[in-house]
Parts: C-alpha cells; structure tokens; sequence
C-alpha cells in the first residue's frame, strides 16, 4: 500500500494517526497539495490511499476505517455515527474556524463556531460513562475526531470554554504517542499556522452554525426544516396565499417560432456546449452540458421568461477527419450519420431544444470569415511560424490527435500530441519522444509552418474589463471563475486560430488558402451560426447586449474557450456581440470508480440507456441528483436503485399516490371541503418556504441542491399523512370525517404543487401527475411566479382523474445485471460441466472466482503452484476491495457479494494448494 500525503493538510493527520495506533504496514509519500495522485479525479485530493490491487481510496474518514479493518478493529454501528456527525456536523464548523483563525487572524471568533459541536460532544461523553467514544478502548472514532480537533484544542491561544469531559478524552487519546507524533509530523510543530499554505489553497468556507445534533444517517434537511419555527405573520401570509386561489392571468400558450427578444420582458439566450458529433455523448456529457440546460430552460419558461434554447453538433477538425478514416466514410457521410445519432439520444432524454443545428452549414462559413476579417483588419490577428509534426508516408501535417508518443514528463508511453491522459500535463506535439503517426504508425518528421495567431495579450485589458463586470453582475460558478483566473494570473499569450487540415472552415486570407480555422475558434462561433439556421433575425439576440442575457452551461473543460478566448473573438471583433453574462459549468461525473470509456465498454452511453428499461425521467432524475456541482461525483447502479426505491418510490411516489387514493376511495374522486387547523397551516407555511427556497436556488442555477427541496416538501407531506391517519378518522364521526377530509385536500393539492417543481426535472411524470390530479393547467401558471405562491389549486369539489403508481422498483438482480453489462470488456464464463477439472481451474482468471461447481470436482492431489501464486494475489486483492467497501460504507448488499467472492477465491486457493477447502457450514438438526 502506498499512502500519499501533504504537511500541513488536517486531513492527513487523521489518517498518519490511524495509521500509527493500528500500526498497519505501509509506504508514505510526503507531496505538496497539488499533486494529483488519483488519476480520475480532475483535481488534487489528499490524502489518498493506493491498494495493492490499485483502487484508490480519497476520503480520509475511509481511509481511517480501512486500516483499522486491516487491523482486525470492525467498525461498530455506534463508531460509523460517530463517523458520520465528524463529516457533516463537525468539519463544516471547524474548516470555519480554521479559515478565521490562520487565514483571517480571527482568532477570537471561533469558540463561538465551535461552542455547538463541542457543546454536544462534550454532554455525549459525560452521559456514555466511558473513557472513549465507543467504549473502554481507542476507536476509529476517537483518532479520527481527535485528529480533526488537534489543531484548534492543542492551541493555547484559543479560549474555547469549559469541556471537561472533552478535555479528558482529547488527553487520554493524546497520550497515545503515535497521535502526538503524527500530528508533528503533519504540523511540524508549528501549531495551527503550519496549516497557512494548505488553508490559502481552499475556498473560503460557507458561513454555518455547528448543528447540535447527535450523529445519525438520516437526512440532514429532514431534520432542521422538519423543526422550523413560524411566526404568526408567517402563518397568516401563507394562508393568505393559499386563499388567493389560481391567476386569471392568460395561460401560457405554446412558443410561437422564431422566439425573439421583446420588449419589457426578460430575455435569455441559453447555450449548451456543442458535443463533439463523432462520439456518442456518455452520461457525463448529457448531465454538464444538454441536460442542465434543458432544467433550466423549462424553469424559465415556467417562470415566464422570453428564451431561446439552442444548441447542435460540432462537426469540423480533426476528430472528425479521424472518425471518417477509422468508418471509411467521408467527413461529411460521418457528421450526417452522428448528428442523427446525437438528435435522437436528445430526443429520448427529453432535450426541449428550440433548436439543435450543426455547424458543417454555409452560415458558419459566412459568419466566421466575417469575424474573421474584423478582427484582421482591427489589428488582433498576428502571423508566426510554428514547427509541427509531418508524417511524410501520409503527406500531411499531424494534428495534435493524430501523433501519439511518450509523455516527456511522466513517460506515458501513449500521450497525445495535445496532452498526457496519465499526468493531465499539456504537451507541444513536437516534445513527444518517438512520436508516431496513428494513421500509419510512421515516425514524422519536425517541419515549420506558417500560421495565424488572435493577439490575446492585446485584448488583455478590454477582457479585464468585461470579466470583472460580468462575474459580479451574473451568475459565474465558482469553478469558472478560479479556472478563468488561472489562466489570465498567468498572463495572456497568442493563440492560435488555423490548422493545416482539409475538414474545416475554410481560411479566407489568401497567403493562407491551405489552412481552415482552428476548431477552438470556429466552434463557438457556431453558436451564432445555429442561431442565424433558425432565424435570419439572429442578430436580434447576438447584436442585442443590453436587453439579452447569456447563459451559457458546459463541463469545466471548456471554461477558458468560453471565459477568454471567445470573448476575445467578439471583442476583438468590435460588432456589438452579446458577451455571455452567467457561465454554468460542472465539474465531472465519473462511472462507479473509474472514467467512461467507450473502446472498454465501461460506463453507460447515450444510445444505450433507453435499452436498459429504465424510463428517461428516472435517468434525469438520478442524474440530476448528484450532479456535479461543487465537486466531481460518480455515477453508481447501487446508489441509482437506491435513490429510485427510496426517494421516488417510497417517498415522492407514495404521498403523491396516497394523497389520489384518499380521495378516490374515500370521497368518491372529489377533493373534500377543507377546515384548516393551526397544524395544516404550519404545514402550508412550512411547504411554501420549501417552494420559495427551490425558487431561490434555481434562479442562481443551483439544480441540485433545489431538487432536495421537492423531496423534502414530500416527506413532509409522508409525514403529515402519517400523523393524521385519513384512514381511520374517515370511519369515525362528523369531526373525524371532517379531519380526514382537510388532511385529504391538503395533501392533493401539495400532489399538485409537486407535479409542477418537477416539471424541468421530470416532464413526463409531471404531466402524468397532472393528468391523474385533472389539474387546471393555469396552476403551472401561478405557482412558480414572483417569489413562489403555494396556493389552493384543487378546489373542493374538483374532480381528479384516475389515479395510479408512478414509479417501479428497481429489483437487486436487474442492477446487478446492469452493472455487470456495463462494467466493461469481460471473458465470458463458459459452463463448468463442458470444462474437465484441470481446464476449469487453469482457465478461470485470478481475479474472477470460478464457479461453485468447477471446486467440487477439482481432486485435493491437484497441487498447481502457478495457480497458487495467482490465487494468493487474487484472494490479497480481493480482500483489500471488501476491506474498501466497508471503510466506504457500501451497500450491505455490495459487500456480501463481494465477501462471497473472497470466500470462493479462498476455496480455490486451497484446491490450488493441495488441501481440502473450507467445508460448508452444516445446517442444523431437524427437530424431533
């Protein structure tokens, strides 16, 4: 195992104290806080720990559990609370603290941060009668908050109160020598300014309270909100709502095309990155760019919004050229066949574009080479010879996707000519060492080459300018910023504009008739170009600055193409342009543990999602559940069951179907008359918050962290269902019947509202919930307008429709099914009885467990020492993964498959070995 860490990181003295108490064999590797260790992960995270088996493990509370299991110290039920109050009540709190304290000279200010959590922890330990936090010994628990607390309690400065049971327990974990020593290793003695240079690194945290919560799994928002405390004003401005009933406003029509800007409104341009048209776009692709913007795009237009959604497949440069050679098509053969392929997956995920257009048209052409000639004859263009690489066997210059060699950096013996997938170092192609072409594995030769640069240290002041008025005006995600900081902290140079290929759009200057545009120039340049496809008034919203907003939604990659250089382009060309004013960007979505990849099979493509039986809304919904907002996320099959079963089945399904059932069943497909009581109207104003909250982050592009909100006002209504129990009042008296039927009508027309929060998400469950409900279609109209409006939209007497189930669980087996189909390329298993018992055991890979039934045939006397020597690698291996996945806290499901496996490996390595395997538990004996 190798451990990766960096001085002056808290996190790193979490894990170097585990690492010392359980005194678990390891290699560390001091490295400073940028290094990348994890190689899928697109930013640096330390401490990171790398298995024998090469899964890497990031988060320092698993890190921690896994080397007390190597140990032989399980976690307790009691220890993973404890776990888990440290991650999302404690660290919260204490990265405040630390930030005003190192970085803010604050010191003064954070016992009051801290009072909360010390305040609990301080009454946990006092009432458990015990020394540690689990018991009478030394827990993962204890390390792990010791180590987190060690930095603000080991300061005497810091005046943070009387807590004596936590002082006792700080000193008897501190008396520990190996705690004390891992934490001068990681401080070196400096205190809590041996952590400046980690501190300066992290952005400011987000001001929060310490909750004074005791630790538990339960759902965090569930827990504040479910509390929350409403004033009689509150109150009476949330019935006075509810009363207001539906506007009598003119309900929204369908869009009139072509959709143009008009006065006195509020008017959106919204872009989605163009996908490359040669690769099939893999979930990743669909979450950071079409389907947030698609989210977006519908709430606006819920919201009343005059926007134009557009969007198309980039279709020139040398991907494009690379694709048509691998087909044996032509560039354009392959752009007609791959634009059909990405208009249909759109279309399948529910993509509500205005318009998906493409750009192989004659507007690019036009519109580009008009761009072109401003920005030439305005100064910013510049010539430069530039040495590249030619393969003289295919007689033409090598674009940077078609050489391939050795990273001179890391040695990557298959780094592109752009960049090093291992190290994610850029590269000039001609730096490769043995650079080989990958048409026709030729070895090319260095030639110099004549090209066109933008001048982007000339347009440095005018793009200064502009940035820091639109990433204080609009809404900039905070990667976007940092990425667009970046590159102008380091100072602008001139970037090239022309390639020497033969599929792209043509260069107009005639000492340059053999190059065509750059596909980072002409690219974004087909957003205009789309846009004048679908109108020859586009320059109504690209000419139009001041009365159009631009939103434009892209992964993290393509910030600086859309931050600085395509502003540059519209600057430079001083036409007018519509600048972007709000630039969205994700981080990455990977696959389980590991990045898509089409070649290996690993992960699941656009084209294959319809094919798995799982509806498209279920796709959005789970993609937009953990969408990469803040951080990168993985998808995973485990945790999208679990979040269809629990979130959409259990909870927004079943008080959506309740609430249609009570009043099918009982009040004969009628909502009944209301009489609210002061617990109906804490509710209404407890759901209206929720709704104006929703409203709030969606207006700031905050998709994923609104969507907790429709759940949220759903469990609440679960919970209002439960308290009140319509099915046993409905058999009472006059007063219980009564009672039955507002909790009934309240309930349905929360159902109602729900039907319309969902709507960007999840169009087609929306609708269905509509048209079971009968709702009025101008409740679409009202609810999301000004600052939200939850209001009595089912009026009593209306007539719902017929109401049935609206999601499906998703069973154990169809996800292991799913998993195992896209997990990537593996050998298939032929049945053991058409194998002879030496076949079926030298066959199988190490790795992968033979069948049961191939170990019951293999004789004891079969000793195969090379067999053994795999096994034992496989069985360490093995055991290291299970180990993982329960420091990681999987599914109990995931490790007892993965436990069965380790069991099996084990039976064969003692096959391999000469013994006899384990034998089976016996069962019991049947009773007399």
């Amino acid at each position: 195992m190798e451990l990766f860490v960096s001085e002056g990181n808290p996190h790193c003295l979490k894990v170097l104290a585990a690492l010392e108490v359980t005194g678990v064999q390891c290699s560390v590797q001091y490295v400073n806080h940028e290094e990348r260790v994890v190689p899928f992960l697109s930013r640096p995270t330390l401490p990171a720990l790398i298995l024998p088996g090469g899964l890497h493990l990031f988060s320092s509370n698993a890190i921690c559990r896994y080397l007390f299991e190597v140990s032989g110290q399980e976690s307790s039920e009691l220890c993973n609370q404890w776990l888990e109050w440290e991650a999302t009540d404690l660290q919260p709190a204490l990265l405040q603290a630390l930030y005003m304290a190192v970085l803010q000279g604050k010191g003064s200010e954070v016992s009051t941060v801290l009072q909360g959590p010390l305040n609990f922890l301080d009454q946990s330990l006092s009432k458990g009668g015990t020394p540690y936090l689990t018991g009478e010994a030394v827990s993962v628990a204890d390390v792990v908050l010791w180590a987190a607390l060690y930095p603000v309690l080991s300061d005497s400065s810091q005046a943070l109160g009387e807590h004596k049971s936590v002082n006792g327990w700080f000193d008897r974990v501190a008396s520990v020598h190996s705690c004390l020593s891992a934490a001068q290793k990681v401080l070196q003695g400096k205190g809590l300014q041996g952590m400046k240079s980690y501190m300066q690194r992290q952005p400011a945290p987000q001001s929060s309270q310490g909750r004074n919560t005791q630790p538990c799994n339960c759902n965090p928002a569930e827990g504040e909100e479910g509390e929350r405390a409403f004033s009689e004003e509150e109150l009476e401005a949330a019935i006075l709502n509810w009363s207001k009933g539906l506007s009598t406003s003119p309900l929204a029509t369908d869009r009139q095309h072509p959709i143009l800007p008009q006065e006195g409104k509020r008017n959106i341009l919204l872009t989605s990155a163009l996908p490359y048209v040669n690769n099939v776009p893999h979930l990743g692709n669909i979450i950071g760019c079409v389907l947030s913007a698609d989210v977006f795009s519908r709430y606006g237009r819920l919201r009343g919004w005059n926007l134009l959604f557009v969007c198309g497949t980039d279709e020139y440069g040398t991907a494009t050229e690379n694709k048509a050679r691998e087909e044996g098509l032509t560039p354009q053969l392959i752009c007609d066949k791959y634009h059909a392929v990405h208009a249909s997956i759109y279309k399948w995920f529910q993509i509500d574009f205005d318009f998906f257009g493409r750009t192989t048209t004659e507007k690019q052409t036009e519109i580009a080479q008009n761009i072109f000639w401003r920005l030439h004859n305005n100064g910013f263009l510049v010539e430069d010879t530039v040495e590249q690489l030619r393969c003289e066997h295919c007689q033409r210059f090598l674009a940077d996707r078609f050489v391939e060699g050795i990273c001179p950096h890391c040695k990557y013996p298959e780094a592109r000519g752009d960049q090093c997938d291992k190290c994610g170092r850029l590269i000039n192609a001609v730096e490769l060492r043995e650079p080989q072409c990958k048409v026709c594995r030729q070895t090319p030769v260095i030639c110099s080459s004549k090209h066109l640069f933008l001048d982007l240290p000339k347009l440095e002041t005018q793009l200064e300018q502009w940035l820091e008025k639109s990433t204080s005006s609009g809404d900039w995600t905070t990667n976007a910023k940092q990425i667009t900081r970046s590159w102008l902290r380091d100072g602008l140079k001139p970037r090239c504009i022309t390639r020497d290929l033969l599929w792209g759009t043509p260069v107009p200057h005639p000492d340059f008739t053999d190059k065509v545009f750059y596909v980072w120039f002409d690219a974004p340049i087909g957003y205009l170009s789309i846009t004048a496809n679908y109108t020859d008034e586009w320059e109504k919203w690209w000419k139009n600055p001041h009365q159009v907003e631009l939103y434009n939604f892209m992964a993290k990659d393509n910030v600086p193409f859309h931050s600085v250089v395509f502003p540059c382009t519209l600057l430079g060309a001083q036409d007018n342009y519509t600048l972007v004013s709000h630039l969205v960007a994700t981080e990455y979505l990977n696959y389980e543990d590991t990045k898509f990849s089409k070649s290996r099979g690993v992960g699941v493509f656009g084209d294959m999602a319809k094919d798995t039986g799982i509806p498209a809304d279920v796709w959005r919904f789970y993609l937009l559940y953990v969408r990469p907002e803040g951080q990168d996320s993985a998808f995973s099959w485990a945790d999208m069951a679990l979040k269809n079963n629990s979130e959409l089945l259990n909870n927004l399904g079943n008080f959506i179907n309740r609430a249609g059932m009570f009043v099918t069943k009982f009040f004969e497909g009628c909502v009944p008359v209301m009489e609210l009581q002061q617990e109906d109207k804490k509710l209404l104003a407890l759901v209206g918050w929720e709704l104006q909250q929703y409203i709030q982050l969606m207006d700031k592009v905050k998709i994923r962290d609104a969507l907790k909100h429709i759940l949220n006002i759903s469990r609440h209504g679960n919970q209002y269902i439960q308290v009140n129990e319509p099915w046993k009042n409905i058999k009472g008296g006059d007063t219980e019947r009564q009672r039955a039927g507002t909790v009934t009508g309240v309930s349905v027309n929360i159902a109602c509202l729900l039907s319309v929060m969902l709507s960007p998400y999840m169009p087609e469950v929306s609708q269905t919930i509509r048209d079971q409900l009968n709702a009025p279609q101008s409740c679409v109209n009202t609810m999301l307008q000004g600052n939200g409006t939850f209001v009595c939209s089912l009026c009593a007497g209306h007539r719902i429709g017929t109401v049935s189930p609206l999601f499906q669980k998703l069973e154990a087996d169809q996800i292991e099914a799913l998993k195992k189909r896209f997990g990537g390329q593996q050998p298939e298993d032929e049945p053991s009885k058409e194998k002879t018992p030496q076949s079926a055991a030298s066959s199988q890979p190490a790795a992968v467990p033979a069948p049961a039934a191939a170990v019951e045939v293999v004789t004891v006397n079969g000793v195969d020492p090379e067999k053994a020597k795999q096994l034992t690698q496989a069985v360490a291996e093995q055991g290291d993964k299970v180990r993982a996945l329960k420091a990681q806290n999987a599914e109990k499901a995931v490790i007892t498959a993965e436990v069965a496996k380790l069991l099996d490996l084990k039976k064969q390595l003692a096959l391999a070995e000469g013994k006899s395997p384990e034998p089976a538990p016996q069962k019991g004996k049947k009773k007399k």
